[in-house]
């Protein structure tokens, strides 16, 4: 487990502050410039202050996307600032393969995404996260918030082989041991049953 050396007043801040509150930052060196870093378990609204200090402690910049239509007017400044970036649907009728196509064109991306999709608990993960990184060929970065063990960060990589319910496999021995702030909240690491 790696932790980066403070370098700005931001990271000293932030990383004194995450000790403060008995948090460990952890961050393993990524393998490329690029890669879809998957978020597990986000049940509250408290992983938020976390996730940020995290974020800022390790020097990491943290992308995600959303509709073009959200980066309009006022705030659109703000949610470039907070690592929007806006995705342009009309080109395309599949976001999973827009968001892909824009991982590839790009030089350099942490991508974050919630695999459940929500902070209530799910029966399954959604897996447009796993085939986003299989699409353009960059690793999964396991992410995670344990309330348990006050640890956040990103722990380990998979580069995802097409064999989903191999690569799925390796995910739950990740996340065994991880805990949510609300583990009643907490969505198994389960594939959607196919119809």
């Amino acid at each position: 487990m790696h932790q980066h050396v403070p370098v700005t007043a931001r990271q000293r801040v932030a990383t004194t502050l995450l000790k403060w509150l008995g948090w460990s930052a952890i961050l393993e060196p990524a393998p490329g410039k690029k890669f879809v870093a998957v978020g597990y378990p986000h049940t509250s609204n408290h992983d938020f202050l976390p996730v940020i200090l995290w974020a800022w402690a390790t020097g990491s910049k943290m992308n995600w996307v959303g509709k073009r239509e959200l980066f309009t007017g006022l705030l659109g400044p703000v949610m470039l600032k907070l690592g929007g970036i806006p995705l342009d649907r009309r080109g395309s009728s599949n976001f999973v393969e827009a968001v892909a196509a824009m991982i590839r064109e790009r030089e350099e991306i942490t991508l974050i995404i919630a695999a459940e999709g929500t902070r209530s608990r799910a029966e399954y993960w959604r897996s447009g996260f796993y085939y986003m990184a299989l699409k353009a060929n960059v690793p999964i970065g396991l992410g995670f918030v344990d309330w348990r063990k006050k640890e956040i960060g990103i722990g380990a990589y998979i580069q995802p082989t097409g064999d989903l319910e191999a690569d799925f496999a390796l995910l739950k021995v990740f996340y065994a041991d991880k805990f949510g702030r609300d583990p009643s909240k907490q969505s198994p690491i389960a594939l959607k049953p196919s119809s």
